[in-house]
């Protein structure tokens, strides 16, 4: 069963170690990174959390994994089905394939070729859509109730927020103390589960989520206390395209993120430039969030300074381009 929306931070947190253990195995415990380069530009000891190493390239595995594997045996049978512009659709599709269970995954038709030939290649049942015409919840929500299928959302919902919350998890298992957390926000999946982690292993840990400035619903829902929207925007982060953040993660993210902040397009260039000369690793756009805070100035980091680095999924076009352009 899934927990109650109103529980408590003490049942959020416990949810996040069953997830843990559920994971154990399965999931990679992705590596920390240091560089001493990028600690003498930030003034702060910099920790970056490497989930372009997890399964499928991308921390959405965990959640993926944690919400699936939950499912009665009727609800696996039964299948499931998700929306995702890619890195959750080949975490939902490599579940699928590990536990035996059909997948559907409905996909914007501009998501990255390599992501949408992954998913695929896993083994799901890929629905395009224009969404300039119409929404992937809307598309979604049809073919489950065409289908029977079980729908398991990219960020709203209790096992997946909380699935989430293990990469934050293991950070502080491994560093014990961090001063500042930093977390790339699309639909708030990952932010919600690494702020509840963080609330009950990092003391006096701030976690400040991080979006593009063009796509800056959370970061206004955050200081306005009021949920809003943003319409299929145009950022090269194309993980964070989602409408708004959820009925579980606005509530979550305010009550357990401390501050929101956003990052230019150049300033993502940048930060997928820097990973790639500088620390020999390959980030997705969506993934450099945090790190394109700290090097852009959106954040003053301090102390010690943990990254979550969420994927690696890029295509060779779009990986070309970030680095031919200066």
């Amino acid at each position: 069963m899934s927990p109650p929306i109103d529980q408590s931070h003490t049942q959020w947190f416990n949810r996040v170690l069953e997830a843990e253990a559920i994971l154990n195995g399965h999931a990679h415990i992705t590596p920390i990174l240091t560089s001493r380069t990028l600690n003498r530009m930030a003034g702060a000891d910099i920790y970056c959390k490497c989930e372009n190493f997890q399964r499928i390239g991308a921390f959405k595995f965990r959640g993926a994994y944690h919400a699936i594997s939950r499912l009665s045996d009727s609800g696996k049978q039964a299948g499931v089905i998700t929306f995702s512009s890619g890195n959750h659709a080949q975490a939902v599709a490599l579940v699928g394939q590990l536990l035996n269970i059909k997948t559907i995954v409905v996909m914007p038709d501009d998501a990255p070729v390599t992501k949408r030939a992954a998913t695929e290649g896993y083994g799901a049942t890929v629905v395009g859509y224009d969404p300039d015409i119409t929404t992937r919840e809307d598309v979604a929500r049809k073919l489950a109730a065409e289908h029977g299928c079980t729908l398991i959302p990219p960020f709203d919902h209790p096992d997946v927020i909380t699935g989430q919350g293990t990469a934050a998890l293991e950070m502080f298992r491994e560093l014990k103390t961090l001063d500042m957390l930093l977390v790339p926000c699309g639909g708030g999946g990952l932010l919600s589960g690494s702020a509840i982690a963080a609330r009950a292993m990092g003391g006096t840990c701030r976690v400040i989520g991080v979006e593009p400035d063009l796509a800056d619903d959370a970061t206004r829902s955050f200081h306005t206390k009021t949920l809003q929207t943003v319409q299929n925007p145009r950022t090269i982060a194309d993980g964070t395209r989602t409408h708004s953040l959820g009925k579980l993660t606005f509530p979550l993210v305010l009550e357990y993120v401390h501050d929101m902040v956003t990052v230019s397009e150049s300033a993502i260039r940048d930060a997928v430039r820097f990973l790639f000369y500088r620390m020999k690793i390959v980030v997705e756009p969506s993934g450099v969030l945090g790190l394109a805070a700290v090097l852009s100035g959106s954040v003053k980091p301090a102390g010690r300074v943990g990254i979550i680095l969420s994927g690696g999924n890029i295509d060779g076009p779009t990986m070309t381009s970030i680095l031919c352009t200066d």
